[in-house]
């Protein structure tokens, strides 16, 4: 799919890699529609997408209502006149052990998780079939590879979602469709507004364990399974790939090491242990933000450094084993 002048629906669109997606595909030429719950955030947003150049509109919806992912789907069509690409990155998450966590958390996280999916799916494709093109991009997790304890809602979530995608593509082969694609993207540890927003009910804080990576390098790996979709792309380092990898090769290995990963996430304590649902419910009242205020970038500039670093001091020992 080309990106330039292509009309891309972003949910979750408000804050964390849904914002960071639809800056990405604007600076890129793109036409956006922007999709979440808080209005005042998706009208910053679009205005930040016009000052790059690109057209974008803000259609505020819950994407647990099916109705109101419909009206998205329409008014993008009303607004542009079709639909080549959808990604469904609305997202949100909670801590908490599975027989501590409130029933209605655990649903509500499903329900935006999977079922927001599942929405954003029944509003794309038909229009993408149509049309004869189109590129649906579901955002799971490495979580929905290795399931983490405490975070146990999410990740059955985030399952759900990769068994989708698999779902989907092959639907979608079975009945001839050409020229539609389906791409599930793993994020890694993301440094994202997404922990600030959580149900917590460990009494800790919540932060992505090391490595964290920057959400713009999340954003890249949306628009390039838009661009060019694989069935399933990892947005992180080699670590992430290795990690999914080792988990195929040493499953139980893998899962002591995603525990050790949750005690990192969760080693600082909260200044307020009751408890909370966080913004399951009720949209945050935080500025809208990119990123959750974890160093990202940065700490992907030092990984980076360090690696060039180890590279040529490499190099350079070769090279006098070599002349010696």
């Amino acid at each position: 799919m080309e990106i330039e002048e292509s009309v891309v629906v972003v949910t979750g669109a408000s804050s964390g890699i849904g914002r960071a997606t639809a800056l990405a595909l604007a600076g890129q030429g793109a036409r956006t529609v922007l999709v979440a719950r808080r209005a005042h955030e998706l009208d910053a947003v679009a205005a930040e997408c016009e000052q790059r150049g690109s057209a974008a509109l803000a259609v505020p919806a819950d994407v647990t209502d099916q109705e109101a992912v419909e009206r998205a789907a329409a008014a993008a069509v009303a607004r542009f006149g079709r639909i080549d690409g959808w990604v469904n990155s609305a997202g949100v998450t909670g801590f908490a052990p599975l027989l501590e966590m409130p029933t209605a958390e655990i649903e509500r996280i499903l329900d935006v998780n999977v079922l927001g999916t599942v929405h954003g799916a029944r509003a794309a494709l038909p229009v993408m079939i149509e049309q004869g093109s189109g590129v649906l991009v579901n955002l799971s997790s490495l979580l929905g590879v290795v399931a983490p304890p405490v975070a146990g809602a999410y990740a059955m979530s985030k399952f759900a979602v990769r068994g989708l995608g698999v779902s989907l593509r092959e639907e979608l082969r079975m009945a001839g469709v050409r020229g539609v694609a389906v791409s599930t993207v793993l994020p890694a540890a993301i440094d994202t507004p997404i922990y600030a927003a959580a149900a917590n009910r460990t009494g800790r804080r919540p932060q992505p364990p090391p490595p964290v990576y920057s959400v713009e390098r999340a954003a890249r790996t949306v628009v390039r399974a838009l661009r060019r979709p694989r069935p399933e792309l990892v947005a992180g380092g080699p670590l992430g790939r290795l990690f999914a990898l080792q988990h195929a090769v040493t499953p139980r290995l893998a899962e002591r090491m995603m525990a050790i990963d949750m005690r990192i996430a969760l080693r600082r304590p909260a200044p307020d242990d009751e408890g909370t649902a966080g913004a399951l419910f009720t949209p945050s009242t935080a500025p809208g933000a990119v990123d959750g205020g974890f160093d990202g970038a940065r700490k992907e500039r030092v990984r980076r450094a360090a690696g060039v670093v180890a590279l040529a001091g490499g190099a350079v020992a070769a090279g006098r084993r070599w002349t010696s």
